[in-house]
Formats: structure tokens, C-alpha cells, sequence
């Protein structure tokens, strides 16, 4: 059974397939994550890049679910 963020996962491994996930609910609201992402595409980028890699994809999410 996957968990209540298992969407996060998703949408993050639907862009960077080797992701190993972690998220965690910071508030108890289920709308504040903790995001955790390692993967090999990170290599080489500096963190912002890696940081835009992420908000790239979770963008529509971003506007409606969870906050940054």
C-alpha cells in the first residue's frame, strides 16, 4: 500500500527515474512537505538547479496541494 504522499513520489520519479523519495509532513496538515529527492541526474548541478529540477515538476501541485 503506498502512502498518503505517494503522489509526490510519482510526479518526482515521472522526471527523474532513478529518485530515491523521502517526504514528510512538517505541520500535520498534510500540505507542508519535507521533500527529500537523491538521484544521479543531481551530478554536476549546482543546488539551485537541482531545486529548479524539482519545482519543474511539481509545479501544478505547487499552485493547488502543497507549499515549497
Amino acid at each position: 500500500m503506498k502512502n498518503e504522499f505517494a503522489f509526490v513520489e510519482d510526479i518526482i520519479k515521472s522526471g527523474i527515474p532513478d529518485a530515491v523519495v523521502s517526504v514528510e509532513d512538517m505541520t500535520g496538515t498534510k500540505d507542508h512537505l519535507a521533500i527529500t529527492v537523491i538521484s544521479d541526474a543531481f551530478e554536476g548541478k549546482m543546488l539551485f538547479q537541482q531545486h529548479q529540477m524539482l519545482m519543474n515538476l511539481l509545479k501544478d501541485e505547487l499552485k493547488t496541494r502543497i507549499h515549497a
